[in-house]
């Protein structure tokens, strides 16, 4: 492909199995081409697939057929010499399985052909060689994976252009199963961690009967485990939402507490970002408030990290870590609201039985029930937002912790003026962590992509109305 050169796609009636035109120049030596562009490639429609290993499958008489395999990977097919007829089978769960499609193919042509879609070619000229780019590395379990259909399948009905009676295939490809045998490949799934906290049962919620999510509490995935990667089979995800972390902020400032924070909120994240590039997934980590000091009055996705405390610390060091996997998504929140401890229910307690609590009242920001971040984090994974950074709490006027608990006070019935303000100064002993003084986060990033959090206003009376049920 020459500078400023065009390519071409075209799409097939087999989901994400996608044609494409190569440039081919030649002269009296041979010819020459640019068989693999990754940007130009994405340009006109190809995901950014991360191709790890390149076969070639070398096929000396004409008349030879490979196939039907279906890989758990992704994989984009082209020739270095000869010419074939391509075919292919969706062999994936969903509507369109058993769908086909066939085409030619030259050393013009190429072929991008999703993970789960059954490949088969039979050669045309001899010397014909095969090349294609996967996007994991083959192994004998990963074999164990694969789906097979028979070549001479009745359904499908593929039109050889040399009757398979006089074609050259293996022992193997003559005994794989009909189309009516084969059990379908099923999609990828996405794995919640920290499944047992507030976010991670709110997400539960948010993916409820969806059976392509799987949860895994601290008992199924030990985020601070080695073990526990090593006995993942990874080529099963396609994206992973970390809602596990340390959030004992004041705990955080003690030594054991350190090593706990950093161990789970930097160590282990690091460790699941590498997981997520070496295996190519979506990674989606929950940040935190705390990774700022709270000078600015408002807090914007590009703002430096300045943590004041330990817990703000480690949690500043696994965004970092995060930001580097190309598929990342980092939901930045503050203030969280869900099944549990937390504030607003401290709150409630204390006014149910008429205390009457001293509450800070110079540090600002806003409430972010659970509910709404886990239905922000399956919006953007559903409508494929651009990757990175998003501040994600619920909307409305910013607040103080007094108005707050004012607020808890007064929706359940109790005399808000009992609810004395201090200040954080006045807050402060040994032993408590260091907070910022702003936490509100601002929202014109995650609504441009079409989610608008409700007011936390609105939330906390409806989370206040399900406690009195």
């Amino acid at each position: 492909m020459k500078p400023g050169e065009q390519l071409h796609s075209r799409t097939t009636p087999i989901p994400g199995l996608l044609l494409f035109e190569l440039a081919v120049h030649g002269d009296e030596r041979g010819w020459f081409k640019e068989n693999w562009h990754r940007a130009k490639m994405r340009d006109i429609g190809l995901p950014d697939f991360g191709p790890v290993q390149n076969n070639i499958s070398f096929n000396a008489a004409r008349g030879t057929i490979r196939g039907f395999h279906a890989e758990p990977w992704d994989k984009f097919v082209s020739l270095a010499s000869g010419r074939i007829f391509g075919a292919w089978v969706d062999l994936r769960e969903g509507p369109t399985f058993g769908t086909s499609f066939c085409a030619e193919l030259t050393a013009h042509d190429a072929v991008f052909v999703p993970r789960g879609v059954g490949n088969a070619f039979q050669t045309l000229e001899d010397d014909t060689a095969y090349t294609y780019l996967v996007n994991d590395h083959w192994s004998a379990e990963a074999q164990r994976d694969y789906t097979f259909l028979n070549l001479a399948d009745e359904h499908v009905a593929v039109p050889w252009p040399i009757p398979l009676k006089s074609a050259i295939l293996s022992p193997q490809d003559k005994k794989h199963p009909r189309l009516a045998d084969v059990v379908p490949m099923p999609g990828r799934r996405t794995l919640v961690l920290g499944a047992e906290g507030q976010l991670g049962t709110a997400l539960r919620h948010a993916f409820e009967g969806d059976a392509t999510v799987e949860f895994a509490g601290r008992a199924q995935f030990d985020i601070t485990s080695e073990a526990s990667y090593r006995a993942v089979n990874w080529r099963s995800y396609s994206a992973v939402i970390n809602a596990a972390a340390f959030t004992a902020v004041d705990a955080a400032e003690t030594p054991e507490g350190r090593a706990a924070a950093w161990n789970i909120n930097a160590t282990a994240v690091s460790r699941l970002a590498r997981a997520a590039v070496e295996h190519s997934l979506t990674l989606v980590h929950v940040s935190s408030d705390y990774v700022f000091d709270g000078t600015a009055e408002v807090h914007f996705e590009d703002e430096m990290p300045t943590p004041l405390g330990v817990y703000g610390q480690s949690k500043a060091a696994g965004d970092a870590a995060v930001a580097a996997v190309q598929k990342h998504y980092i939901v930045r929140t503050s203030w969280v609201v869900g099944e549990g401890r937390n504030f607003v229910r401290t709150m409630a307690s204390l006014a149910a039985k008429g205390a009457s609590p001293s509450v800070v009242d110079d540090q600002w920001g806003r409430l972010s029930f659970a509910k709404d971040i886990a239905a922000g984090i399956r919006h953007l994974l559903d409508h494929q937002a651009p990757y990175g950074t998003y501040n994600l709490s619920n909307g409305g006027e910013r607040q103080s912790w007094a108005g707050v608990a004012r607020d808890v006070y007064r929706l359940s019935g109790a005399d808000p003026e009992r609810v004395t303000p201090i200040s954080t100064a006045d807050y402060m002993g040994p032993g408590t962590a260091p907070r910022p003084r702003s936490s509100v986060l601002d929202l014109s990033k995650i609504r441009a992509t079409g989610f608008d959090p409700p007011a936390a206003t609105q939330r906390l009376a409806e989370f206040l109305r399900s406690l009195q049920l």
